[in-house]
């Protein structure tokens, strides 16, 4: 190892939602117990959270709005090449953004292969040829790969959230009034596309088969409607974020669309029950835990697009042909 990487923390670059950043943490853990690097972390600081208590993690940078615009950006771009000068960049982004920054840098940048010719021809022709490469590797696999010579094997380098004692102790007396004997399925039920979120009368019929074989369920996430609006289960809106993932470590399995608590229950050792629709997993954000689950039609229309944004119009058959019963059949596989 170089003595001065050890020294001075590299410096992380990632925007995007939470879910981007969870999968990172992964990758900061096992470079750190690789090589002994530590990191600051540059993201919105929505997402910083995330990154508290992280052994490997030294600072944090929080971006604001301001931030991110485009005179804010070239200033503060400018500020950070400047206060971090000497340090290694490791740009786990890919952006015009990232690269603005990188231009600036005053030290080493290394960067991630994002494949994005690769992704952007299957998304247009779906031929197996591109699948097959993009599903070789996952997005944290991808992501060591801007330091590291070989591929680390998945486990490596799943999620890891460091949870403390007082969050831990919180989220079972939140949860006590509300379990009783069994196990404990979490619900997230919300998308930030409508396209990737299974159908809300869907998720009622679950719970519904829950309860008809005593298993606890109780929802959790951020919408305006909340699924149960009223129901002592249904956490909606009553958690921030570390919260939420001290809940999902308190579950026993996590069911959920392709969303950031998916990636936030893997983080916290939750195994997950994921629905995938116009989304797939050759883009490799899906859940890589021993006992994670992805559900998912194969329909010669799947993937639509790489966020699930587009709008639907065959009818939506990619989410509304995975049925409460076979989400159920998935919950007792799991569960067993």
């Amino acid at each position: 190892m170089n003595p001065s990487a050890a020294e001075q923390p590299s410096v992380v670059f990632r925007l995007g939602h939470m879910g981007d950043v969870a999968l990172a943490t992964g990758v900061l853990s096992h470079w750190h117990e690789r090589t002994g690097r530590t990191f600051v972390f540059a993201t919105r600081e929505g997402n910083l959270p995330l990154l508290a208590n992280h052994p490997a993690v030294a600072g944090t940078i929080g971006l604001t709005k301001a931030d991110l615009t485009d005179s804010g950006w070239l200033r503060k771009s400018g500020d950070l090449a400047r206060q971090h000068a000497g340090a290694t960049l490791i740009d786990l982004h890919g952006t015009l953004r990232s690269r603005i920054l990188a231009f600036r840098w005053k030290g080493r940048v290394c960067r991630y292969p994002k494949f994005g010719l690769t992704r952007r021809l299957f998304e247009r022709t779906r031929s197996d040829r591109y699948r097959i490469k993009l599903e070789a590797l996952n997005v944290p696999q991808r992501y060591a790969l801007a330091l590291d010579q070989h591929t680390p094997s998945r486990d490596a380098v799943l999620p890891r959230i460091f949870l403390t004692e007082t969050e831990t102790h919180a989220a079972e007396r939140l949860l006590s009034p509300i379990s009783c004997g069994g196990p404990r399925v979490a619900l997230h039920p919300y998308a930030t596309h409508p396209s990737k979120q299974w159908p809300a009368e869907n998720w009622i019929r679950l719970t519904s088969q829950l309860d008809a074989e005593g298993i606890n369920w109780f929802v959790v996430g951020r919408n305006e409607t909340p699924l149960t609006s009223g129901h002592e289960r249904d956490l909606t809106n009553k958690t921030d974020l570390r919260a939420t993932c001290a809940l999902l470590g308190q579950a026993d399995l996590l069911v959920t669309g392709d969303s950031g608590p998916m990636h936030l229950a893997c983080g916290v050792g939750t195994p997950v029950v994921a629905l995938f629709g116009p989304t797939a997993r050759a883009w490799g954000f899906y859940p890589a835990g021993e006992k994670d689950v992805v559900l998912e039609r194969d329909l010669p229309c799947r993937p639509c697009s790489l966020h699930g944004a587009k709008k639907c119009t065959r009818g939506f058959e990619c989410m509304t042909e995975t049925t409460p019963e076979t989400v159920m059949d998935a919950v007792r596989t799991a569960l067993a």
